[in-house]
């Protein structure tokens, strides 16, 4: 079945048509470190684009987050490095994450679990940008995906992406278009940004920078019930689904993604599932935290979910201490906990609920949390409108393209 024909799109304006990936663009694999090189936080000329730094952003920027390649490990990968302008797709494990290559990232080098589409034609990067995080490019990517254990995109596969377009003139039009909701979107998020840094700077000056004796010091799990989350069999696909109805199941890579709220995944789970493997189910308004490979990543849930079994959720009957429980997991140290010299395989449940944890004073606990609640509050509003905003985004190409809406009139 064309494309087309699977969403509905028989109607599509007459200069709309479906192209082949493959060719009109050139799709390139990236590159594994040569073995015993390891990566580094020094900054230097040769940052490299791991899977991680992609999927939050429309456009990739140099930031704190990169690690970087010596001189002489880039002698032997300098064939693999990006341009401006390219476009990454994400092939291994967490698959079809999609973002344009900035500037400050011009000839950086890009990891063997991505692949770069470079030397456009005929096809504009913004608008194949959006085409790719529509449903209608992510259904592309899903028909593509393979892997019985662990996704995998072929690089064939995405040369065969089938692409339904205008002429670049009108695909501009529709890229500026969906920018401008891009635009809010980001703008929020640097509002989150500034709250959370508001939070975090009163939590230093009230419970870091200031000492109080009443406080109290305990293992974590003497004070809240920490529960781990868990995976069931990899190999029965029956129970792993992608429909937003089933139950919500949060994976490290999510909690990447999220912001400080979480309330999707890129997985669901079947309620079968969770009832036939014991899987713990996390009220909402509970802090997460990872522990496993990726270390100290916190979010909290809004609405009910479940997680795989690297994240323990933090659950009390003391919602009001949410804030200050955030806060304190972010300033913590996660060196300290490790017995290695690896902290990723260092950290496990054992070590989570026995870490410590200071108890601030019942009257500081209420001070802290009239002050950061509503501070919160806006935070999780910002990030359920830029939710409604990105489906928005993505609900107007099918629009676009059956005419029901038409930018032809727009001067930009």
């Amino acid at each position: 079945m064309r494309l087309e024909e699977s969403w509905g799109l028989l109607g599509m304006k007459s200069n709309w048509k479906e192209i082949r990936l493959g060719d009109v663009a050139e799709i390139k694999g990236g590159k594994r470190l040569p073995k015993g090189k390891q990566l580094s936080s020094i900054p230097n000329n040769h940052p490299y684009i791991k899977v991680k730094n992609m999927g939050q952003q429309k456009v990739l920027q140099l930031n704190s987050e990169y690690e970087y390649v010596d001189d002489e490990t880039q002698k032997s990968i300098s064939r693999y490095i990006v341009s401006a302008g390219d476009i990454l797709i994400s092939v291994v494990g967490t698959v079809g994450l999609v973002s344009i290559v900035g500037e400050t990232l011009n000839n950086a080098n890009q990891t063997e679990n991505c692949d770069k589409i470079t030397n456009l034609r005929e096809i504009d990067a913004d608008y194949l940008y959006y085409y790719l995080i529509s449903p209608l490019g992510q259904e592309e990517i899903h028909k593509g995906t393979v892997g019985a254990v662990q996704a995998k995109l072929p690089l064939k596969n995405i040369q065969d992406f089938s692409i339904i377009c205008p002429d670049l003139i009108e695909q501009k039009k529709i890229a500026s278009v969906l920018s401008i909701i891009d635009e809010k979107i980001a703008c929020n998020e640097r509002i989150n940004d500034n709250l959370l840094q508001q939070a975090q700077t009163l939590y230093r000056e009230m419970f870091v920078n200031t000492q109080n004796e009443l406080r109290k010091k305990c293992r974590a799990e003497e004070y809240f019930d920490i529960a781990i989350g868990k995976t069931p069999p990899r190999k029965e696909h029956q129970w792993f689904t992608t429909n937003p109805d089933d139950v919500t199941w949060v994976s490290i890579s999510d909690m990447g993604n999220c912001g400080t709220y979480i309330s999707r995944s890129s997985e669901q789970l079947t309620p079968e599932a969770v009832d036939k493997f014991n899987i713990k189910i996390i009220p909402d308004n509970t802090v997460l935290l990872s522990f496993k490979l990726t270390v100290g990543r916190i979010a909290i849930t809004h609405g009910e979910m479940t997680t795989n079994e690297a994240i323990a959720h933090f659950k009390t009957d003391k919602p009001y201490i949410n804030e200050y429980l955030y806060c304190y997991l972010k300033d913590f140290n996660y060196q300290t906990m490790g017995s290695t010299s690896s902290i990723a395989t260092a950290v496990n449940s054992k070590i989570i609920k026995a870490m410590p944890f200071i108890i601030p004073t019942e009257d500081e606990i209420a001070r802290f949390h009239e002050v950061t609640g509503p501070i919160f509050g806006q935070i999780l509003n910002n990030q359920l409108e830029n939710e409604s905003l990105a489906s928005l985004r993505d609900t107007l190409l099918p629009r676009l393209m059956s005419g029901e809406l038409d930018v032809s009139e727009i001067d930009l």
